[in-house]
This record gives C-alpha cells, sequence and structure tokens, in this order.
C-alpha cells in the first residue's frame, strides 16, 4: 500500500512539474500560445493496395510513351524547391487538384481501362485533401505550382501527356508526403 501511494504521489509530482514547466514557457512568451499547425494527412493504407498502385503506375508508363518531351520533369525537385517538408502536402494538394481538374478529367476517354480506375482514387484522396483546412500561403508553393500549370499549358497536349505520365511520380510524393 505504501508503495503504492509513493507511486501515485510521485506521478501527481510529474504531472505538476510538467503544467508549471508549460505555464514558465507560456509566461516567457507573454501568454501567447504557439499555434499548432494542422496536420491533415491520408492513410497509408490508400498506397498499398497492391491493385491500385500496379494500375496508376501501368496508367504512367501507357502514358509516358506517347511523352516525347524528355527534357522536361513535372513532378521533381523542381516543384520542391524551397517549400518546407511540413508544406509540401499542402503544395502537393494543389497539384493533385489541377491534374484532377485541367488533365485527367478532360482526358478520360484515353489509356482505357486504366484511367477509369486511377480517376476515381485520386478524387478520393483529392477529396479527403480538400476536407482538410491547410493553409498554402507560402510564396514558394504559390510559385512552383503555378510553375507547372504555366508548363503544362506552353506543351500542350504533350504537357497533359506528361502529366499522365509521371502519376507514379504524383502518386508517391503523396505517400512520402501526405501520410501518418
Amino acid at each position: 500500500m505504501a508503495a503504492r501511494q509513493k507511486s501515485m504521489s510521485s506521478s501527481l509530482m510529474g504531472t505538476l512539474v510538467a503544467s508549471c514547466l508549460l505555464l514558465m514557457a507560456l509566461w516567457v512568451q507573454g501568454g501567447a500560445a504557439v499555434p499548432i499547425v494542422s496536420q491533415c494527412r491520408l492513410d497509408r493504407a490508400n498506397f498499398q493496395q497492391p491493385y491500385i498502385t500496379n494500375r496508376t503506375f501501368a496508367l504512367a508508363h501507357e502514358a509516358s510513351l506517347a511523352d516525347n518531351n524528355t527534357d522536361v520533369r513535372l513532378i521533381g525537385t523542381k516543384l520542391f524547391q524551397g517549400v518546407k517538408m511540413m508544406e509540401r502536402c499542402c503544395m502537393l494538394k494543389q497539384v493533385l487538384n489541377f491534374t484532377l481538374e485541367e488533365v485527367l478529367l478532360p482526358q478520360s476517354n484515353r489509356f482505357k481501362p486504366y484511367m477509369q480506375e486511377v480517376v476515381p482514387f485520386l478524387a478520393r484522396l483529392n477529396k479527403k485533401l480538400g476536407q482538410c483546412h491547410m493553409e498554402c500561403d507560402n510564396q514558394n508553393i504559390q510559385r512552383n505550382v503555378q510553375n507547372l500549370k504555366d508548363t503544362v499549358k506552353k506543351l500542350g497536349e504533350s504537357g497533359e501527356i506528361k502529366v499522365i505520365g509521371e502519376l507514379n511520380l504524383l502518386f508517391m510524393a503523396l505517400k512520402n508526403e501526405c501520410t501518418r
């Protein structure tokens, strides 16, 4: 019984010490609480389904065979340049939205049967990310996403084919940057 009281007493003391440290930290900051960045994440299980993974990669491969422009990379280090690790998912949310609305939906009659299976999957991911409140006000994010959009528009149909050919890269980037 005495050992149990001593254990409870030290547990309460630890909680009291932690609370005091928190109050002192707030006092040093002038009472202002540090904002907590909302981490919006996708479930990793979305990316561990072999069938949809294979279909996504097969679609990307089929489109890449029609891609004649090997000098341009859309989803790569240049896209992430100047973007903090914690903000990458936010940026990819914008890239995914653009990919769906401006490329995949208008091109949905091509690359059958893969397109009919991959588009709904990506649309579900986009919807899940769309339900999150993420602020993407970083100028680097806006500039990088706009550069991607401008490049695709400048390349025309070949830019759209390139986007589809890089769906495997977008898939992996979403998996790496947006999962818990």
